[in-house]
């Protein structure tokens, strides 16, 4: 079993079930079908550990008042053999189990157990899913967008590993289309400008302005000179494209690397030409999606549901970039086979999400199979000021600016703060602040500062026991019983942050264990205490660090152990 929370739901469950067929036999009840038990967290402790609206579910078929229907249940539940302590009834008809102490104890336990496995869960059930995050265009550096589609991207795919799926991480390489063409003719005025001169010729409008297509002009021209300018504007752009985009891939691979992020496949787009969009354009035609007006090949909006056509295949024969993220989702579920497929896209791309579904369905694939979590946009802030420009550069902040400035640590934790719907203002002096403000500081240092208290321990000669042997039952001050209620929510947050696709709950959490350690920690003493409660005590902060060390992992964030 992954958490004791599992077995006392299991309990809760099986008592109350048991609870209303016992009242049904001794007549106090007419035979009913039960529904699904829901458990949840009062928000008072007061009200106990864990509460059900079962007897309001219950109250219209049961011909009763849900709070006489309640205390029925309620009266009739055999607490021997469970953690149940206590039953009550609140409210309008809410049961609420009041747990003994004997669950946290076994949580304990089970953390030494499990080491750096506790927390996994396996609602996945080795289900295939692939998740998709970045794939920026390689027209240019990863941008604030970019960073934060990346944290969050890779911890959704750390937590559904922890929840037991099989995950793949994909970036998808645009190297094809629109977007190509325009950096190549981007090269290509930038090229001529410095051989010939800025009046040379008209840099396009909707070209690619970063000062990095200057950079790789510049780059070209040292390395073969002006051996471009007797070849055609096609041969041009293409030598040119073939130099800067190699470069730019690897920037972006090595940045990614950077930022922990290390992905399973990195997909070209250009390999969609080869056959698959020719494939998935006959699919649709086969299955009456197709339609033809002026001159080109459309999605039908009325087969869709959608609002409009949709063009796929341009007057002059070339594929739209639609076209090519149909036949790449295609290539996704139905020839590598994956169950689930979640995208993240920054949320300037809602207006997609209907289409890419719509378009999912035309092709024979479920819907509810393709996933998009929209992330909203990041403002920085340094000196209480908005920060775009990079002082060193005089550029747009890139990934590697904010890396250079605060760190990986504190940019992973930041971006995994607030929900991906969320805009998130990110302070950069706060995210390299040295104080408990700062609050990636703030749980890292209480992980350093029990690895401080252990090796202090055991420089005393004061070793930690095996657990068969620690009297775990002597914790029983609040702050102990706190922290190790916190230590044993981890598995549900694993659980809640893999339904919800949401990793910001373990940032929050992680928050709460730190917090948690300290107010432990300033009412209870380890050192100098008796034997039997100095190993008690020792015990809990080792299994803290434990689930501390277990959450930063799975961030990807440095567990120091000295500050």
């Amino acid at each position: 079993m992954n958490s004791i929370y599992e077995k006392i739901t299991e309990q809760i469950e099986t008592a109350v079930k048991n609870a209303v067929n016992q009242a049904v036999a001794a007549g106090e009840l007419t035979d009913i079908e039960i529904p699904k038990i829901t458990l949840e967290k009062p928000r008072e402790e007061s009200f106990g550990d864990l509460s059900t609206n079962l007897a309001m579910q219950m109250a219209k078929l049961a011909k009763m008042a849900p709070r006489n229907l309640a205390q029925i249940i309620a009266k009739n539940i055999n607490k021997e053999g469970t953690f149940i302590s206590k039953v009550d009834v609140a409210g309008p008809g809410f049961i609420n189990f009041y747990l003994n102490n004997d669950w946290l104890y076994q949580t304990l336990r089970l953390i030494d157990e499990r080491q750096e496995h506790y927390g996994e869960v396996s609602i996945g059930n080795g289900e295939k899913v692939m998740v998709e995050f970045v794939s920026a265009n390689p027209t240019g550096p990863l941008h604030m967008g970019n960073a934060r589609g990346g944290a969050l991207g890779d911890c959704i795919a750390s937590v559904l590993e922890k929840a037991g799926y099989n995950v793949t991480r994909e970036y998808y390489v645009n190297d094809a289309g629109n977007q190509i063409e325009k950096f190549g003719i981007s090269l290509e005025a930038r090229y001529l400008q410095q051989l010939q001169g800025e009046d040379s010729v008209p840099f396009p409008e909707d070209g690619y302005h970063g000062e990095d297509i200057i950079d790789h002009a510049r780059d070209y021209i040292r390395e073969y000179g002006a051996n471009l300018l007797d070849k055609s504007p096609e041969e041009r752009r293409r030598a040119l494209v073939d130099f800067a985009l190699p470069r730019n891939l690897k920037r972006i691979h090595d940045g990614l690397t950077r930022y922990r992020i290390n992905y399973d496949v990195w997909f070209r787009e250009s390999s969609l030409y080869e056959s698959e969009i020719e494939e998935t354009m006959n699919i649709l035609k086969e299955r009456g999606y197709i339609i033809e007006k002026d001159g080109a090949l459309w999605l039908s909006g009325e087969k869709t549901g959608l609002e409009k056509d949709e063009v796929l295949i341009r007057q002059n024969g070339f594929p739209t970039y639609m076209t090519a993220d149909i036949a790449y989702h295609r290539n996704k579920f139905i020839k590598r086979g994956f169950d689930r497929v979640i995208n993240l896209w920054g949320a300037d791309h809602h207006g997609h999400v209907a289409r890419m579904k719509a378009a999912m369905e035309a092709i024979g694939v479920s819907k509810d199979k393709l996933q998009i979590v929209l992330f909203q946009l990041v403002n920085l802030y340094k000196d209480g000021q908005v920060v775009r420009m990079s002082k060193r550069t005089g550029r747009s902040i890139t990934l590697d600016d904010l890396l250079d400035e605060v760190g990986v640590d504190a940019a992973r934790f930041f971006f995994n703060m607030k929900t991906s719907g969320s805009h998130l203002d990110f302070d950069m002096n706060l995210a390299v602040e040295q104080s408990n403000n700062n609050p990636v500081y703030y749980v890292q240092y209480a992980h350093a500062r029990i690895c401080s208290i252990l090796r202090k321990l055991e420089e005393e000669n004061i070793q930690r026991l095996p657990s068969e042997k620690v009297n775990l039952s002597l914790l029983t001050k609040p702050e102990e019983l706190a922290l190790i209620k916190k230590l044993a929510e981890y598995p549900e947050e694993i659980k809640l942050a893999a339904q919800t696709l949401e990793p910001s709950r373990l940032t929050h959490y992680v928050m709460d264990v730190a917090s948690g350690f300290h107010s432990f920690y300033n009412a209870c003493r380890v050192k100098g205490e008796q034997e039997d409660i100095l190993q008690a005590r020792l015990f809990l902060i080792h299994c803290t660090k434990i689930v501390i060390k277990n959450v930063l992992d799975l961030i990807r964030i440095d567990a120091p152990e000295k500050m």
